[in-house]
């Protein structure tokens, strides 16, 4: 079993460390019995085997050290072992662990629903049906649009990600071995190129292809995107983009979803990524960060949006009262100091990618706002091909060294830290990322430019 870990990180000197290269002894012996055990659906992307962590820092069962960059896939916020969120946990989990929250009532339940319906971005009054997951979320937003409208189709785009059941995987078009396998899938769902600035602007005469050949506006439902997308590559699309489909929706009666899973709750520098772009949608769906590692999410529409009956829709454990205060407890942080934290640091770490992006003719691209970067490798930045190989090498090679890596898109590092993260976390990893592509290209011949 792995000890708890009772020490205080000291920063720049406990972290990053490497005392046994990974995986060491006691991370080989557990990887061992999971792949003896679980599921091979599982992915897996290095051997990290997690026992704990501080902040921005997380350490494995062999005493390895490491600056995350990636946040469990953006959903650590509030970093690991945050004393809030920890004492709000601990504190609920002493009352009671669960209620269901569709059938009675309970204080936290009541609080979270009023606070992010405050939150939510748009005027007038929202509602809020709270979820174990981002993936539920969907579900759930899929059958409010249909229930609310009375229409059957939904217009997703190319390069989005919304989970991982079966409307969630029609709506998603980012790797194609989501799908493979599992048809039917869900019936009235169209794809639409999503606008990409640096590889390809979206052109508006799609919308009219649309409309004219596919399907008529009068029968959609909704029009549902991630503001910023994450797995599709963080590619951040043109404000006039959303604007323009705000301006369609209206005029269409069709509803607009925005899938914030990933990009909401501060991560940007602001609650949502909505506010950047001055867009606000129909409905908002939440979830990852929302509740700083518990699992809740969060469908935020419009009061005269969420007119489903009584009855019509429910979740057994969506709302949990543990998750609910853990998630009390991040808006607060988020609110009080880690929205801001996110877009000092989040600059520091733009600007120090930029100066790496002349040192590396391998960057492509640096996007993004906040802590929702996007690194995107190319092979020939003439061409923009995207190189897939030299991202998959960089990961390893990075954990290796003590940073924590994700991938997304086909050549994009996604950089979505905790956002407790620090100066020194933020420049002591730029150094990590540096030494690693340096050491790369050293294995590569150089190409003519």
């Amino acid at each position: 079993m792995a000890r708890a870990l009772t020490f205080t990180v000291e920063v720049g000197i406990d972290y990053p460390r490497i005392a046994v290269a990974p995986p060491g002894p006691k991370a080989k012996r557990i990887i061992a019995k999971d792949k003896e055990w679980s599921s091979p659906s599982y992915i897996k992307e290095y051997p990290l085997v997690a026992a704990g962590g501080r902040g921005a820092m997380v350490e494995d069962v062999d005493g390895n050290r490491y600056i995350d960059w990636m946040a469990g896939i953006a959903v650590s916020s509030t970093g690991y072992a945050h004393p809030k969120v920890t004492a709000a946990v601990q504190e609920a989990a002493g009352k009671f662990l669960h209620i269901c929250g569709t059938d009675f009532y309970y204080e936290a339940m009541a609080d979270l629903c009023e606070r992010l319906g405050k939150l939510a971005p748009g005027k007038g009054k929202h509602r809020v049906f709270l979820t174990n997951s981002g993936t539920e979320a969907v579900e759930g937003a899929v059958k409010l649009a249909r229930s609310h409208t009375k229409r059957p189709y939904v217009i997703a785009f190319q390069g989005a990600f919304h989970g991982r059941s079966y409307a969630a995987i029609t709506l998603s078009a980012s790797k194609v071995k989501y799908k493979a396998g599992f048809g039917p899938l869900l019936p009235g769902v169209v794809h639409l190129p999503f606008d990409d600035p640096y590889r390809a602007p979206f052109d508006p005469r799609e919308i009219d292809r649309v409309f004219r050949q596919i399907v008529s506006p009068g029968e959609v439902a909704a029009v549902i995107l991630e503001p910023i997308q994450g797995e599709g590559g963080y590619v951040m699309p043109r404000p006039e983009f959303l604007r323009m489909w705000r301006k369609l929706c209206d005029e269409h009666g069709m509803l607009l979803i925005f899938d914030e899973i990933q990009s909401g709750v501060g991560r940007t520098g602001k609650m949502w990524a909505a506010e950047h772009f001055g867009v606000e949608p129909d409905v908002l769906l939440t979830a990852k960060g929302l509740g700083s590692g518990m699992p809740i999410g969060a469908i935020v529409a419009r009061e005269d949006v969420m007119t489903w009956p009584r009855g019509s829709h429910g979740t057994t454990f969506g709302g949990n009262p543990v998750c609910c205060a853990a998630a009390l407890a991040t808006l607060d942080l988020v609110e009080n100091g880690l929205a801001d934290n996110a877009a000092k640091v989040g600059a520091r770490l733009q600007a120090g990618l930029r100066k790496l992006m002349l040192r590396h003719e391998s960057i492509g691209d640096v996007r993004g706002v906040g802590l929702m970067i996007g690194v995107d490798f190319v092979k020939d930045r003439a061409t923009k091909e995207p190189d897939h190989e030299l991202v998959v090498e960089l990961e390893q090679l990075a954990f290796s060294k003590g940073l924590l890596l994700l991938s997304c898109g086909k050549s994009v590092i996604r950089v979505a830290p905790p956002l407790v993260l620090t100066e020194y976390d933020a420049d002591k990893g730029l150094e990590i990322l540096d030494e690693c592509l340096t050491e790369l290209r050293g294995k590569k011949p150089s190409k003519k430019r």
